[in-house]
């Protein structure tokens, strides 16, 4: 066997980017949509040719080997467990659970049945992040020290046709955009030790200017104000705003600062993006050329490979080795955004109680690897 079959459970507007990228990796073939909104899934069926089923349907065919995950976060956790429970591989949008004690039963399931569970973000794996990686792992930059991360806009209501489950728990900055932020973090840095945060909510409304509902007013019911420092394990510490109460601002996505150096990294919500590394006297160095795939431009002059992380997990499973986008980094991740959030209201100190091991790096050739046409 060198393709294992996919279904997707969840046709809101992400579906269709897995639905338009998946073909372009090996290992995966998408073979059915289902959606608790059956008119949901058969517009999706038909825009790209794909069979439609319903949910039960969907666990039940044995021509699907790995179900995705793509509902909303709060029916993250039942959803995957009855990905598990139907004997299929599961791979979640993030966050993939809310809470630890939820990720410890999916983990206890998975490992009962022999079961991979993977989970977005794998925005991590992008050309420009893997190039850090790489820069960092060579000592390029020494130990790194400090850093800052800055994820700040005015929200999802002015462009998301339906915005509001962004505001409610299980969303909002830290959970809703800080995945990619925080994954990129550990990816590169290693697991937290522990962090601290203060928090708001600037109103407790907010108006939809996006179609079709332009004009409804929607509660918020989650911190859209977010200001943390989180320390990790390796004595490195780096400040997180993750806000929608920002209307503008001057701050770049990610900064780290080493003891020779300091590196300055793109918007870690995408594969590719510049990077920049300035030497001890502020000048900035010429890095050599680095030639990885998933930093081209492939969509509207971006490099967009979401999927990549799937196909990975695909392969990983045909090749019977650990996958990037594993359970044990994205829990990491889980428990590093809400202890965050539990520090913004105890106004305490909050330790990170999991851990983890850094993904194996994706370098340009392992990259090309999950390619239809490298």
């Amino acid at each position: 066997m060198d393709k294992l079959g996919v279904g997707i459970i969840g046709c809101g507007n992400v579906s269709a980017t897995y639905l338009r990228l998946a073909p372009i990796f090996r290992g995966i073939e998408i073979r059915g949509v289902a959606d608790s909104d059956p008119m949901a899934a058969a517009n999706r069926g038909d825009e790209f040719g794909v069979p439609v089923f319903d949910v039960d349907r969907l666990l039940a065919a044995p021509e699907i080997d790995i179900v995705v995950n793509l509902t909303v976060p709060a029916a993250h956790f039942a959803v995957t467990r009855a990905i598990l429970e139907a004997g299929k591989h599961a791979y979640s949008e993030k966050p993939i659970v809310l809470t630890l004690e939820e990720g410890a039963a999916l983990r206890a399931l998975a490992e009962a049945t022999s079961l991979r569970i993977g989970s977005a973000p794998d925005t991590f794996l992008g050309g420009a992040h893997q190039h850090a990686r790489a820069l960092i792992d060579d000592g390029k930059v020494g130990e790194i020290v400090a850093g800052t991360a800055h994820v700040m806009s005015h929200g999802m209501e002015h462009w998301h046709p339906n915005p509001e489950f962004f505001f409610q728990p299980g969303a909002g900055p830290v959970l809703d955009i800080g995945p990619y932020y925080v994954t990129n973090l550990i990816q590169l840095l290693g697991p937290a030790r522990r962090v601290a945060a203060l928090s708001s909510i600037a109103t407790p409304t907010r108006t939809i200017t996006s179609q079709p509902r332009r004009g409804e007013t929607i509660a918020v019911e989650t911190p859209t104000n977010v200001q943390a420092l989180i320390e990790f394990r390796s004595g490195a510490t780096v400040s997180l705003s993750a806000s929608w109460d920002v209307w503008s601002h001057r701050h770049g996505p990610m900064e780290l600062y080493g003891t020779e150096g300091t590196l300055y990294l793109p918007d870690p919500n995408f594969f590719g993006g510049v990077v920049e590394l300035a030497h001890c006297d502020g000048t900035l160095g010429d890095l050599e050329p680095w030639d990885h795939p998933f930093g081209a431009a492939n969509e509207g002059g971006l490099a967009n490979y979401r999927a990549a992380g799937l196909a990975d997990m695909a392969q990983a499973i045909l090749q019977d080795r650990p996958h990037r986008c594993s359970l044990s980094l994205a829990l990491h991740a889980v428990d590093v955004m809400t202890s965050i959030l539990k520090s913004g209201e105890t106004g305490q100190f909050e330790a990170v109680t999991s851990t983890c091991d850094r993904p194996a790096p994706l370098a340009p050739a392992a990259a090309r690897a999950l390619l239809v046409n490298p």
